[in-house]
């Protein structure tokens, strides 16, 4: 796959889109909630490594394990929830932060559960290179060939995939839209505004946070699996903390409570991201490949602080919905 090439575009398409889901699910906890959470990688993890164990572990069929991935995830959540949700919003952040953090380096410590440091690829055991995802790559296969015959023309793999991911987002951002507009997501937009104002008219706060905090690492916990399905193997580093403060900016560029804005803040950064690999003109030229990886990410991080400061609402927010806490 050459740089510039449509395969390479495509390919950042999904990965655009695969973040845009888990950036959907931080906005059912934050943009709508006013959850300011910093572990939810966390969630991703959970459904990831959930489905990779018992694919490869116990021989649950794919379909199975996935779905029992996201149950996980949503589990997990709701017993954070549980234990942490009263807490107040910073002391919430940071208990958020470190349930991350636990997992990442249970993932790395735990070779005979997790394959430690080495990722899924030897989760079957030592000498042995364990594969998930040849029932998901039957599936796209199928998928392949329909598109192919529909278009009259060769479809790639990549671009497949471009098409599994965004069906799944679009889908997702459908519910929640009419979600988030029955009174159920409007009780959400007073618990961002005001819990104490809710609470004073009878509304349950601690339920609906949960219900929020379930939501959105369910959501996390299908972009988990995609990213499980297109790479083949994962290891811990691919849950890191970086991982959901991407998901913040995605939110941010797109707006806040705004979950078409998501998608539209993944493919800015995404491309924004990307494109600048080819900043070839001076004084970027000056530099060798290593040091233009570097600048690239100073740019993308000018653009950010640029956004900030002129438009700290998003691309399609509005200031007065800003979460302060």
């Amino acid at each position: 796959m050459s740089i510039g090439s449509p395969d390479f575009w495509a390919f950042v398409g999904v990965i655009s889109g695969i973040y845009a889901i888990f950036g959907l699910g931080l906005q059912v906890q934050l943009g709508f909630a006013g959850l300011l959470n910093f572990g939810h990688v966390a969630f991703m993890a959970f459904a990831a490594y959930g489905m990779a164990i018992l694919t490869i572990k116990e021989g649950v069929p794919l379909w199975a394990a996935s779905l029992c991935g996201i149950a996980l995830a949503l589990v997990f959540s709701v017993l954070l929830g549980l234990t942490t949700l009263r807490l107040r919003a910073d002391y919430f952040a940071i208990t958020t932060f470190a349930l991350a953090e636990i997992v990442r380096h249970v993932a790395e410590n735990a070779p005979s559960l997790t394959g430690g440091t080495q990722g899924t690829i030897a989760l079957g055991g030592p000498n042995t290179a364990s594969f998930y995802n040849e029932p998901w790559l039957g599936f796209q296969n199928s998928v392949q060939s329909g598109l192919s015959d529909l278009l009259g023309t060769h479809v790639s793999s990549t671009a497949t995939m471009l098409v599994i991911v965004w069906v799944v987002l679009l889908t997702l951002i459908v519910v929640l839209q009419f979600c988030v507009h029955t009174p159920w997501g409007r009780v959400l937009r007073s618990l961002r505004e005001d819990e104490e104002a809710a609470a004073a008219l009878g509304k349950n706060v601690f339920s609906y946070k949960l219900q929020a905090l379930a939501i959105g690492a369910a959501v996390a916990g299908i972009s988990g699996l995609l990213y499980a399905f297109q790479f083949g193997f994962f290891d811990p580093t691919d849950f890191d903390p970086l991982t959901t403060l991407t998901a913040f900016m995605i939110v941010i560029l797109g707006g806040n409570a705004r979950n078409w804005g998501v998608p539209v803040g993944a493919v800015v950064y995404g491309v924004l991201y990307a494109a600048t690999r080819f900043l070839g003109f001076a004084p970027f030229s000056y530099f060798g490949t290593a040091e233009r990886a570097y600048l690239r990410l100073i740019v993308v991080g000018v653009v950010l602080v640029a956004l900030m400061v002129f438009r700290p609402e998003g691309l399609f927010g509005k200031r007065e919905e800003l979460v302060l806490e």
